[in-house]
């Protein structure tokens, strides 16, 4: 399966695929950096930043910068990672970023037409917090 992230809400993509993935599909997310985080912008690069400060280098948590990292680590925190199980669900998963090839992909939840609050894109976020 394919799917276009482009305008989609990261939670919502996320718990979808999380359950597609266990029920044994592969699914390849493309325009991963158009996946939108509803919320008060400055409040969620906030909470990344001091996500990315605790610890050190050598000790986590490791937080992502880029944004196709950042969606694969929501869709991680979906599965159940201590079992086989998650583990091959999380190996079936591709994040692209950006459509070179030009593939058509489905929408599997609500956009940012449908939101009524604030949002931010991830990349966006992830020039906010340092990344590429």
């Amino acid at each position: 399966m394919i799917v276009n992230a482009e305008g989609q809400v990261m939670g919502r993509l996320s718990s979808e695929i999380a359950s597609k993935l266990l029920d044994g599909e592969e699914i390849k997310i493309l325009n991963c950096e158009k996946a939108v985080i509803s919320g008060r912008p400055d409040g969620i690069i906030e909470s990344y930043l001091q996500k990315r400060d605790i610890g050190g280098p050598e000790h986590g948590p490791y937080s992502s910068l880029r944004p196709e990292k950042i969606l694969r680590d929501s869709i991680k925190g979906m599965l159940p990672m201590k079992k086989k199980r998650g583990r091959d669900a999380l190996s079936r998963l591709d994040v692209v970023r950006g459509n070179q090839d030009d593939e058509e992909g489905e929408r599997l939840s609500k956009g940012k037409d449908d939101l009524k609050t604030n949002y931010i894109t991830l990349e966006e976020l992830s020039e906010r917090i340092g990344g590429r």
